[in-house]
């Protein structure tokens, strides 16, 4: 799966992760008009959310897990960190899921509101969850740029070295078309 994701060309990841989730809802939007049944998108948005997280996270990894080899050996880079903050925001959007369908269930089911205790919990625990979630992103994108910038200049590098490639790949749309491309002249030099 690493080597799909090191090998594909810009505009194949660029369709898997923003291409397709904006035209699966763009063109279930008739669909759910002409049915006049919004569940539709509803139903739709959890996959349309594991596309794009799923592709962002995928090449997060392969970057970041696919490219050690590349590096010398005295400068291998702690990837079990960068794993285990990979998965935590994976886990809590996959907790996001879960919560809203089974709220959306038990609402249609039952035609009840919860309690405005519940209500308060619940959205505390998901703030602190999406504070963390976000934090866990922002390190992924930061040992994503710092495994690029250390396989291409191959020696110890600092944020300042990277800066311009944490911001590529923060902005990640744009920054795929930018990438990308060296990713690939990376994995021909094999």
């Amino acid at each position: 799966m690493i080597d799909i994701f090191l090998k594909a060309k810009h505009w194949q990841i660029f369709l898997l992760t923003f291409g397709l989730p904006f035209l699966i809802p763009l063109i279930m939007m008739p669909l759910t008009i002409m049915g006049n049944d919004p569940m539709i998108l509803v139903n739709v948005f959890p996959f349309v959310l594991i596309l794009f997280i799923g592709g962002l996270l995928g090449w997060f990894w392969a970057i970041g897990v696919g490219l050690q080899n590349k590096i010398p050996s005295y400068l291998q880079m702690k990837v079990g960190r960068f794993k285990t903050f990979l998965l935590i925001p994976l886990a809590y959007i996959s907790l996001i899921l879960a919560f809203m369908g089974f709220s959306i269930a038990g609402y249609i089911e039952n035609q009840q509101t919860p309690s405005i205790g519940m209500i308060v919990v619940l959205a505390s625990v998901l703030v602190l969850l999406h504070l963390f979630s976000m934090f866990c992103l922002f390190y992924c994108m930061y040992f994503v740029a710092k495994t690029l910038k250390t396989v291409e200049l191959q020696k110890e590098v600092l944020f300042s070295d990277f800066a311009g490639e944490f911001f590529i790949v923060w902005f990640f749309p744009i920054g795929i078309w930018i990438i990308q491309p060296k990713i690939n002249k990376m994995i021909e030099y094999q």
